[in-house]
């Protein structure tokens, strides 16, 4: 059990940390809203996950063949992260009212995470396999894995979300570097 649970840690944590749709949208909700906003992203893949396990699991043992089943989830994919792409780069007028606008944070993380080609490919080559493995051996076995999996995935994105959260205000601070203070620096350096 310690076992599954260790493979669950680690792939969670690189799942969590690599970069991809969903830790974009976590990075870019958390800058454009709160960390609040960033943290419902990084929920998303509690509710979307489920489904993609039980469809991966279907598919593995009932077909053979699911290339183009993942080649239009991936297409589909893509284009969504093309849409929010531009809707990202389109300027618009100075909006006054900014605590009038909804996020919408969750749903664009539960649409991202779905038709982001990861889950699904996760799933196919590595999560069902080690599912399947782990259920064999026993139950807690499996429990073991999803729930560090999902733990260390979820959790490494709200902690990100948090820390981004956090030094946002470093970003919009203003300079306040003199040029009394640029000479002292060049001396110390």
């Amino acid at each position: 059990m310690i076992h599954y649970l260790t493979i669950g840690t680690v792939l969670g944590l690189s799942a969590g940390f690599a970069p991809g749709p969903l830790l974009t949208l976590v990075v870019s909700e958390t800058l454009q809203h709160d960390i609040k906003s960033g943290v419902k992203v990084a929920l998303a893949p509690i509710i979307t996950d489920f489904p993609i396990i039980i469809l991966t699991l279907f598919i593995l043992s009932k077909l053979s063949n699911f290339h183009n089943i993942l080649g239009i989830i991936s297409l589909t994919g893509g284009l969504f992260i093309l849409y929010m792409g531009y809707k990202s780069l389109r300027t618009k007028g100075v909006k006054i009212n900014l605590d009038e606008i909804k996020s919408k944070s969750f749903i664009k993380g539960v649409l991202a995470n779905v038709l982001s080609p990861h889950p699904y490919l996760f799933w196919f080559s590595v999560g069902a396999p080690i599912m399947t493995k782990a259920i064999s051996h026993n139950i807690s076995a499996a429990l073991a894995f999803i729930i560090s999996f999902y733990a260390f995935l979820v959790g490494s994105k709200i902690v990100l979300a948090i820390l981004i959260g956090k030094s946002k205000s470093l970003l919009t601070a203003k300079c306040t570097f003199s040029p009394c203070d640029f000479l002292v620096w060049c001396c110390v350096f």
